[in-house]
């Protein structure tokens, strides 16, 4: 420990010793990582709190398993709750361009789970307990499934809002004639209902894909440790861990039949990007029709009058323009950009595990999260 007149203390790891922030709860690998890396931001603090889920129900099924005593258990136990509260967020910097298996953050909650185990009186190893039968290999590929399905649960119920507004809609408007058009050309006469159905039935399906792909990240490679092999890790860790994690969400999670899949390859999370591009597609074409159907008012189609919502024109008084759809086709686009780089990400899967987690980890949140919201200012400020 550095002397009381200094701002730094030192720790050591395998590479020597290292100056750390006296205040910070981290340790000698996650400095490392904050010297290295500082290129954009950190990981979402959503990844953080699946990662400290996962430590916490690792310990409850080691300990079940004999492997870890009780006292080391309840510690790590108590502070992996603290950070899926949310508590000490300010305690994991580490960037999301870092290196590609997601060691460096894996062992940035090991470290300050140790740390806080220490505050508590009980000295933990960052990796002989905190991190028992498990590696970066597992953790972060499993991490990224948690995390991902628990933040599709305010996503769809974001479609449900949408939906519902759409439904609304399509009731009070069932025999209000419009011109159908096709090649953007006049066709034959529909009714808003049967438009506002038709997109209705647009979102239903993409719901039911993206339910799907959720369903299928609640199997999880936890148990593959190294490579997928599973060495330094009890034959029967997975399916207890998987019960805890069960226990612990409401949800059903078990093992991956091939941790060698589920680590070598990110096939089922690329589904769930899959799934949310197909969903932003959707949204697209609803915006859109909105916008061609509000255009105007008086040389455009002028079939629909959207919410007045802002001031359109710093030199065009008067002018209003269809902001929300605008912004929800912002968030389309973006979307497809973050799927496009996960495909690349996919390809990334050398051998026996893909390098390129932390990037598929914020951009499947980011993509959530990004619809998540946008579904709701549609459906309050546009649709209603």
């Amino acid at each position: 420990m550095a002397g009381s007149d200094k701002k730094t203390r030192t720790e050591a790891d395998s590479l020597g010793p290292v100056e750390i922030p006296l205040a910070a709860l981290w340790g000698a690998q996650t400095q490392r990582a904050l010297d290295n890396f500082s290129i954009d931001k950190p990981l979402p603090n959503r990844l953080i709190r699946a990662i400290a889920l996962i430590k916490l129900c690792a310990a409850r099924a080691n300990a079940e398993l004999g492997l870890l005593d009780a006292d080391k258990a309840s510690a790590i136990t108590t502070a992996a709750e603290a950070i899926v509260a949310g508590e000490h967020a300010d305690q994991f910097p580490v960037d999301i361009y870092q290196t590609g298996s997601g060691t460096s953050s894996n062992m940035n909650v090991n470290e300050v789970i140790a740390h806080l185990c220490a505050r508590a009186g009980v000295d933990v190893h960052p990796n002989d307990d905190v991190n028992l039968g498990q590696s970066s290999n597992d953790t972060i590929p499993s991490a990224i499934h948690l995390s991902a399905v628990q933040a599709l649960e305010p996503l769809q119920a974001s479609i449900r809002q949408l939906r519902s507004a759409i439904q609304t809609r399509a009731a009070e408007l069932a025999d209000v004639v419009k011109p159908g058009r096709t090649h953007l050309m006049d066709a034959m006469p529909v009714t808003f209902g049967q438009v506002l159905g038709g997109w209705d039935s647009q979102l239903e399906h993409a719901g039911e894909k993206l339910r799907g792909a959720g369903h299928a990240l609640q199997r999880l490679p936890q148990g593959g440790t190294a490579v997928g092999t599973g060495v330094n890790c009890h034959a029967d860790f997975a399916a207890r861990f998987c019960f805890h994690l069960s226990e612990s969400t409401g949800m059903h999670f078990q093992p991956l039949d091939s941790f060698f899949a589920g680590q070598g390859a990110i096939d089922r999370p690329l589904a769930l990007s899959a799934a949310l591009r197909g969903y932003a597609i959707v949204v697209g074409k609803i915006a859109n029709d909105l916008r061609w159907m509000n255009s105007g008012p008086l040389h455009g189609l002028g079939e629909i009058s959207l919410p007045a919502l802002q001031p359109g024109s710093s030199i065009m008084p008067g002018k209003v323009n269809p902001v929300v759809c605008e912004s929800t086709l912002m968030v389309c686009a973006q979307v497809q950009g973050l799927d496009q780089a996960i495909c690349l990400a996919a390809q990334q899967g050398n051998f026996e595990l893909n390098v390129m987690l932390p990037l598929v980890a914020n951009n499947l949140l980011e993509m959530i999260r990004l619809l998540s919201r946008s579904n709701c200012f549609l459906a309050d400020k546009a649709i209603a």
